[in-house]
């Protein structure tokens, strides 16, 4: 007897009028929707964030309007060079790394221990309240929390006033730089806590309460339960947030520090954003202040990698 020789499949490609059917399938039917509405966010970025790179290349030119991008002369490194020679350029960058480190390591835990309380609370009303009045500055533009910060904070604040009556004395919050920068820190976790807290809240929505109820019976407390079940639950969502953070570490918000900076503090509240809105847009030196965006989304984007990188060690990459 013959064996039975087993014939090798083929694997036929698809043809052209085949690869077209994809577009009649039921499931790109049932996704129609979805890609619609994705189509305003691809159109976005394209025109929004991809565009502009191009516009980069002014940053190894003498850009003038008159030459334009393109016309321009080539100066290579120049520009960064002149950067990084010139003593004010020095502490800005000095200054920007030290706010948003600053702002990362004393703003990052607020939304999650806000998030922790919130879902701690039993009485529904109190929650709701609370979530709303903490998410409420989220909609306020700096333009008025910097008003009220000021109010509050100037020579004849609320505070002042209130430290004349006990002590006989004020203080010059906004003219003084250790001052200034609490300020600083505490205005943008008042502002965006309540906001980051509710993607904490969303997340602590996925833990299985049976988790809490074992833990429980098992004689563990509540410090025990937040520890062991709520912190190892939301740690994916902790992850990205704090990648994302750190994409943001060099890009110090404009609205924030020029509402709240002065010229006595100039020296701890000049940052990148501002310097380029001084120097760039009034000054007309495009090429030196592009120079100095590209080193911060360079700096910005190795961070972000080097964040992930970490977090990979412990099984938790975003990539």
């Amino acid at each position: 007897m013959k064996a039975n020789s087993a014939k090798p499949i083929r694997l036929q490609a698809k043809s052209p009028g085949q690869s077209r059917r994809f577009w009649h399938t039921q499931r790109f039917k049932t996704n129609a929707p979805l890609w619609i509405m994705f189509i305003p966010v691809i159109v976005f970025y394209l025109v929004f964030k991809y565009a502009p790179m191009a516009g980069l290349v002014i940053a190894f030119k003498n850009y003038t309007f008159y030459e334009g991008i393109w016309g321009s002369q080539w100066v290579g490194f120049a520009n960064f060079e002149m950067l990084f020679t010139q003593s004010q350029s020095l502490q800005i960058i000095r200054n920007t790394l030290l706010l948003s480190v600053l702002s990362v390591a004393v703003g990052f835990p607020f939304p999650i221990i806000l998030a922790i309380m919130l879902n701690e609370v039993r009485k529904k009303w109190f929650q709701k309240s609370v979530q709303t009045l903490v998410y409420l500055p989220h909609f306020f533009s700096w333009v008025i929390v910097g008003g009220l910060v000021v109010t509050i904070f100037a020579q004849s604040g609320i505070v002042n006033a209130a430290l004349e009556k006990l002590t006989g004395q004020s203080f010059a919050f906004l003219f003084n730089e250790s001052s200034w920068v609490a300020i600083f820190l505490g205005s943008g976790i008042w502002k965006d806590a309540g906001f980051s807290a509710i993607i904490y809240l969303a997340a602590l929505t996925s833990i299985d309460p049976s988790l809490y109820e074992a833990a429980s019976m098992d004689g563990a407390g509540k410090w025990k339960q937040i520890r062991n079940i709520t912190l190892p639950g939301i740690s994916p969502t902790i992850v990205i947030m704090l990648i994302l953070a750190m994409g943001r570490v060099m890009e110090v918000g404009f609205d924030q520090v020029y509402v709240l900076q002065n010229s006595i503090v100039s020296g701890i509240s000049e940052v990148i954003s501002t310097y380029i809105y001084a120097i760039g847009l009034q000054g007309g030196q495009f090429s030196l202040t592009a120079a100095l965006g590209l080193f911060e989304s360079l700096v910005a984007f190795i961070l972000v990698l080097l964040t992930n990188a970490v977090a990979r060690r412990f099984g938790r990459g975003l990539w």
